[in-house]
């Protein structure tokens, strides 16, 4: 391909990752109470960064919204897959704008995708065996193909840690390049040439594409990004300001050098929205700046190794990273890398991996044997069973089974080759980079691997009754907390990881005690299959009792047993469950007879003496639940006991609301007591009113100036999230019928109130939805001149007006274009 001799390129990289937060028994992220008003830590940066940078607005001069782009398609970036697969689930639209732009990229950059793979969980591969190094480069480049449609170029490495072993691994699978630090090169020199210029210290020249040969023989292409620009896109606030940053990205360039030039910075794709505020938008404007300039030229890393392939090769640095001053050691040492919390310590990281490393080994040796059984080569089938993870429909298994095993398995061997390559696969989980990264043992991502451990442990016990936690245990009671009431590693995984285990039996209770509760509401599955064989069911007052059978199949392993169960709730948080493997019928029939008639005499103690001696006791309570269940469970559990608490302090507001706002003239400290009732009153009505459908926008105003006049505190993360999740609501009515004038009157009014509100309202989805019709619908509708279509033209300008989008003038004039 032709190109300038003194070409100019620019190419941003953006690595978009999160830790996997799947409870690893349920295989779905429970509700993280620290992300809220989100579910999940998941939900809210997608809602600050992902959805954002697949719709970024770049501004007028007056601050209204000219065009909505998607930046993924301008970019170089990689998801990791973990990610990905919850994007898919959780948020389509965002999973459909990466791998579209990935599409239109390839148009862009002549026939290259700037999508990257990613080694699959994000484990630190110099630290890895050679045998997760294979799988996890394997994984990601499937993966990669079974959701872009296509095969890798490049991979972006956790971390950007690297050592000559993982490079020969990319090489191995046919990855052409990565993408590393400048300080991780050692020396370069010319291709064909003698002597070698040492570059260490980030001395590497980073405008051009190196070659790395490695001692196999085979070869890979290494790119190396300038270090000070990108921290100061990561660190330094020059995302504050899209034409500093497009500025500050030109000056990368230098006259003295005579070579095409590639100016290329990588950052943690988060940097664009969730750690930097609206950092999408300054990304969007750089972008249309470099596009703009008729001496610059975006590019991906892809097209510019065609076009200019290295001309230079590069020796590396061993065992380095992008994010750790001293090589690795962040990932196995109390190294000084930290997230600065003062006087903490990370000494326990090397016990952490210490005790992970015994724990891979010990269930090594259990793969081998019990999988050899069934399996060719265990190896090779842990290798292709990405195929199985990204597909576990029978079909897939079938195939999978049929390529690996060494005879026709039986149902029981079926179950054990799966849960021996879960095992696998969480022995891989547990070395996701974030349980070392931060500060503390007992620290959310430390937990989660600590959680990937138990399911190895457990996996193990039940395929060779084999028991590692012992010993697993004694290695990790050398790692320290940092908080002395949690003492070390091993008290900490009893008092979280422990009871967390999940098997059938507890997924029966959970059905069980859900099922009493359960109206209209569909009891959350999870990766399981229950079906009922028989369910009895009575109420009395606010008691309950669930009795039944039902048979609970694990999705993942195939595992089912038909199991029975009873539940009785006799008020607040008084419940009991027991469940049990289902024997003769007959036992079960007489239970049923026995518990229904003392639960009808009312005479619970007798019931309750039924049921233990049937179930050797009643073990299960509210805790069995799982967590979104749980919650939603005891907010039924509470309502009553919530609705007479809020009764009561909308009854102390109303009676002395007038006191309040004579202290409040009089210029009086307002008492906390009735300061406190003010600010749950009006907190919880604005929460309701919002949250009905449809929304009484007078009384929004109303609560508003009491708001304003009262003086409370609002919760603004509540009440910005709820109220432009009403906002939602009415424009994804419009979409569905945008002639419907009611429905954009409705989007009118309540858009008026936003102005009262003492916070920014979230109207992203909304003014999404918005830019869509007015792409779409409107220049149809701007082409009628009837006063009907008029007017619709004139309500719909002046919505877009409130929303602060670039809406035309005049509506009904026939050649309008809407600018795109």
């Amino acid at each position: 391909m032709a190109g300038l001799s003194m070409e100019r390129c620019i190419c941003i990289h953006a690595h978009f990752y999160q830790p996997p937060r799947e409870n690893p028994w349920l295989e779905a992220v429970e509700r993280q109470d620290s992300a809220y008003p989100y579910h999940d830590w998941n939900e809210r940066i997608t809602a600050e960064c992902y959805a954002p940078n697949g719709a970024s607005r770049i501004l007028d001069e007056a601050g209204y919204i000219r065009r909505i782009v998607n930046n993924y398609s301008r970019i170089s970036s990689n998801f990791g897959p973990t990610l990905l697969k919850w994007l898919e689930d959780n948020s389509p639209e965002t999973y459909e704008s990466i791998l579209e732009s990935d599409k239109v990229s390839q148009e862009r950059f002549s026939g290259h995708g700037s999508a990257l793979a990613q080694a699959y969980n994000h484990m630190i591969l110099p630290l890895a065996n050679s045998r997760d190094k294979m799988t996890q480069v394997i994984w990601g480049i499937r993966d990669f193909e079974h959701r872009f449609d296509r095969t890798p170029e490049g991979m972006w490495l956790a971390e950007a840690a690297v050592d000559v072993a993982t490079l020969e691994t990319l090489a191995e699978q046919g990855i052409q390049f990565t993408i590393l630090a400048p300080h991780q090169a050692g020396r370069v020199r010319k291709i064909g040439g003698r002597s070698w210029k040492d570059v260490s210290g980030a001395r590497i020249d980073p405008t051009r594409a190196y070659l790395a040969k490695l001692p196999s023989g085979k070869r890979i292409n290494l790119f190396f990004y300038d270090g000070p620009i990108s921290r100061a896109v990561a660190f330094e606030q020059l995302l504050n300001s899209g034409e500093e940053f497009a500025d500050r990205l030109k000056s990368g360039f230098s006259d003295r050098r005579d070579w095409p030039q590639l100016m290329h910075i990588a950052t943690d794709g988060e940097t664009y929205g969730h750690h930097h505020r609206h950092g999408d938008m300054a990304l969007a404007y750089a972008l249309d700046r470099i596009e703009a300039d008729p001496g610059l030229r975006l590019t991906n890393y892809g097209e510019f190794l065609e076009m200019y392939p290295p001309t230079h090769e590069v020796q590396i640095i061993e065992n380095t990273s992008w994010s750790c001053a001293h090589g690795v050691e962040r990932w196995r040492s109390d190294c000084g890398c930290n997230s600065g919390r003062a006087g903490w310590n990370q000494q326990w990281r090397g016990p952490l991996r210490s005790a992970l490393d015994y724990l891979r080994d010990c269930v090594t040796e259990l793969f081998e044997s019990k999988a050899g059984a069934m399996l060719h080569d265990p190896w090779a089938a842990r290798n292709d069973y990405i195929d199985v993870v990204l597909d576990r429909s029978s079909d897939s298994l079938w195939l999978f089974f049929e390529k690996h095993s060494s005879h026709q398995l039986k149902p029981a061997e079926t179950v054990d080759a799966l849960k021996l390559l879960e095992m696998q696969r969480h022995a891989m989980l547990m070395y996701t980079s974030c349980g070392w990264f931060f500060d503390e043992l007992s620290g959310i991502e430390t937990m989660q691997v600590l959680q990937y451990a138990g399911r190895v442990i457990q996996l193990a016990r039940e395929t060779g009754n084999v028991d590692a936690e012992p010993e697993f245990l004694r290695r990790l009671a050398l790692a320290k907390s940092n908080l002395p009431e949690l003492g070390d590693g091993a008290a900490i995984y009893n008092r979280w990881v422990a009871p967390a285990f999940v098997d059938l039996c507890k997924v029966g209770a959970h059905f069980a005690i859900s099922s009493m509760f359960n109206g209209d509401h569909i009891v959350p599955q999870y990766c399981y299959s229950i079906k009922s064989v028989d369910y009895r069911h009575a109420e009395a007052g606010t008691a309950r009792l669930a009795l039944g059978i039902a048979r609970v199949t694990s999705r993942i392993t195939r595992e089912s047993r038909e199991l029975r169960f009873a539940a009785v709730y006799l008020g607040e948080q008084v419940l009991h469950a027991g469940v049990r493997e289902l024997d003769k019928k007959e036992d079960y029939e007489m239970l049923v007879a026995e518990s229904m008639a003392a639960f009808s005499s009312g005479d619970f103690g007798e019931l309750l003496r039924l049921l233990d001696e049937h179930f050797d006791g009643m073990p299960y309570s509210f805790r069995a639940l799982f967590k979104d269940e749980q919650k939603r469970i005891l907010d039924i559990v509470l309502s009553r006991t919530l609705g007479d608490a809020e009764a009561n302090y909308h009854q102390i507001y109303e009676k002395h609301g007038s006191l309040m706002r004579f202290l409040k003239e009089m210029g009086q400290p307002v008492p906390d007591v009735l300061r406190f009732t003010a600010e749950f009153v009006l907190n919880s009505d604005l929460k309701h009113t919002f949250e009905t459908d449809p929304v009484d926008f007078v009384r929004i105003a109303m609560l508003m100036e009491m708001v304003k006049r009262e003086g409370v505190q609002v919760d603004e993360a509540g009440a910005r999230y709820a109220a432009g999740n009403s906002l939602t609501r009415i424009l994804r009515r419009l979409q569905q019928d945008p002639q419907e004038s009611e429905t954009l009157e409705r989007a009118n009014a309540l858009t008026s109130l936003y102005p009262m509100m003492p916070f920014s309202v979230d109207c992203w989805h909304a003014q999404n939805i918005y830019y869509s019709i007015l792409d779409k619908v409107f220049p149809e509708i701007a082409r009628k001149d009837d006063p009907a279509s008029r007017r619709w033209q004139e309500r719909f300008l002046a919505l877009g007006e409130k929303l602060r989008i670039s809406v035309p003038d005049l509506a009904w004039k026939p050649e309008l274009q809407i600018a795109s």
